[in-house]
């Protein structure tokens, strides 16, 4: 026989003598993947849960966090960028060649502006890329950096608002930097809890000590995350 011959009848063997000791074995059922459970906790609950560490910024660069990707339909030929835009319209633009977006209306929380065109808005990252690395990030794998950096899965994570806005926020943390607007400070201050939590990230002394300001003056609100495997 030719050696290929031998080879495929070799395989032909061991699939078959595989195929009888498995007959022969009990069946035994996989594991159940454990469910992630959404969290639901006090704002005061959740800073205060939020864990301590020193920030190091050592090797930080914005090109470690892979953005904007093709987001989650591929298919729509939409990037992460323009399906947070897609979601967060108000007024619903429409969709032209390579997602073009013309028209629509959003509106910008940080400063309470409605806005438009779509060009006129930033898409935050809730917690700058640079504080996550800062916070934790710095360890993950790329591939970890990447998801987080196109977050879709929480609202919290990724927000439509005025480019301002953002450029003035730019890396900053809720000891340095806050909405303009004072109706934004607990929905503001709950979403950052909720973006750090989501992802385990740390907050260092400063961080949490403002956000534990801002939840004493908000009582009643929420924090909702669902933490990433």
């Amino acid at each position: 026989m030719k050696r290929s011959a031998v080879a495929a009848a070799a395989l032909a063997l061991t699939l078959s003598l595989s195929t009888a000791a498995h007959s022969a074995a009990p069946s035994a059922a996989p594991a159940p993947a454990a469910a992630v459970v959404p969290q639901v906790l006090p704002i005061g609950v959740a800073v205060g849960a939020l864990p301590l560490a020193v920030e190091d910024r050592t090797g930080y660069q914005r090109t470690s966090f892979r953005h904007w990707n093709a987001g989650d339909i591929p298919a729509d030929g939409c990037n992460t960028r323009a399906e947070v835009l897609l979601a967060e319209a108000i007024v619903y633009p429409e969709i032209g060649p390579g997602c073009t977006l013309t028209g629509g209306v959003w509106w910008s929380y940080y400063d309470e502006r409605e806005v438009t065109p779509a060009g006129a808005l930033d898409i935050d990252h809730m917690v700058p890329l640079a504080e996550a690395w800062d916070s934790g990030a710095a360890e993950w794998t790329p591939a970890r950096r990447e998801a987080y950096a196109n977050d879709q899965g929480q609202l919290a994570s990724l927000v439509a608002v005025t480019a301002r806005s953002n450029r003035s926020k730019a890396d900053q943390d809720p000891a340095e930097w806050l909405p303009p607007s004072a109706d934004a400070l607990c929905r503001y201050g709950a979403e950052w809890t909720a973006t750090k939590l989501r992802w385990g990230l740390a907050v260092d002394e400063a961080e949490k000590d403002r956000l534990l300001d801002i939840a004493a003056g908000c009582g009643g609100t929420d924090v909702e995350f669902t933490p990433v495997p």
